[in-house]
């Protein structure tokens, strides 16, 4: 019997990166997948490489749009085990003064107000089963900050306090609730941000890339897959007495 088996789960930004990975890793656990994604294009994609997969369009920032999804999903699954908050955006690299006020409030859209419209729908739905988790995406950058990019780190931040007290909340309900922090995931979204901050900078692309895998103990970058399997841990048996963890998969990423 696969640990997940017939588990249902519900996984937003999927349709690429780190959450697509992750939804295949459920699938081969066993579970029924349900993914979102705000780019319809690579939606369509993802789900014709995975025809055993349901999904809709859902921009998580809009509320109306969080709505809909809940209730294409519902209608579809007719109720939930599993979800993971995973949508959000890199946001801007630059000082504090140059950033654009609405940049500001589109990081603080996706990565902290989607997580709330997922988690505020999904919950009554979690509380009418025995083995119920939710996995929040932050990031390194929730627990060591990020100069140069204030907004993305100042969401991830606030998931660990989401997380914390959103665990003491549910826990009398059975519901588990832990983040996962990601390090250096390898991948075009990292390489990205690598340019970007070179640019900022004035700097070249491997200086950046060299110096914040210095700080990395293990000096080496992470897979998705690492992510993936942490989290189909955290949702299986085997951590069935975990929940108000913040927990980094990152090589031991000193300082970034």
């Amino acid at each position: 019997m696969k640990i997940l088996e017939e588990q249902r789960v519900l996984i937003t930004g999927a349709g690429s990166g780190i959450g697509k990975v992750m939804a295949e890793y459920f699938e081969k656990s066993g579970a029924q997948i349900w993914i979102c994604d705000a780019d319809e294009k690579i939606l369509a994609q993802c789900l014709q490489e995975h025809p055993a997969w349901h999904g809709a369009h859902c921009d998580v920032s809009d509320e109306d749009s969080v709505n809909r999804l809940f209730e294409k999903m519902t209608q579809s699954f007719g109720g939930l085990e599993i979800l993971v908050n995973n949508a959000g955006i890199a946001g801007p690299t630059a000082p504090v003064e140059e950033i654009d006020p609405e940049e500001w409030r589109r990081s603080v859209g996706v990565n902290l107000n989607g997580a709330f419209y997922c988690t505020h729908l999904a919950v009554p739905l979690l509380k009418s089963t025995d083995q119920a988790s939710i996995i929040n995406i932050s990031s390194v950058a929730g627990r060591l900050g990020f100069a140069l990019r204030l907004p993305y780190a100042s969401t991830k931040w606030a998931i660990i306090g989401f997380t914390e007290s959103l665990a003491k909340e549910l826990g009398p309900s059975g519901i588990r609730v832990n983040a996962l922090l990601p390090g250096i995931v390898e991948g075009p979204r990292i390489e990205g941000v690598f340019h970007a901050r070179a640019e900022s900078e004035g700097i070249g692309y491997e200086a950046v890339k060299q110096r914040i895998l210095n700080n990395v103990s293990m000096k080496r970058m992470v897979s998705a897959k690492d992510v993936a399997e942490m989290a189909v841990f955290l949702c299986s048996s085997a951590g069935k007495n975990i929940s108000g963890q913040s927990i980094s998969v990152c090589g031991n990423v000193e300082n970034i």
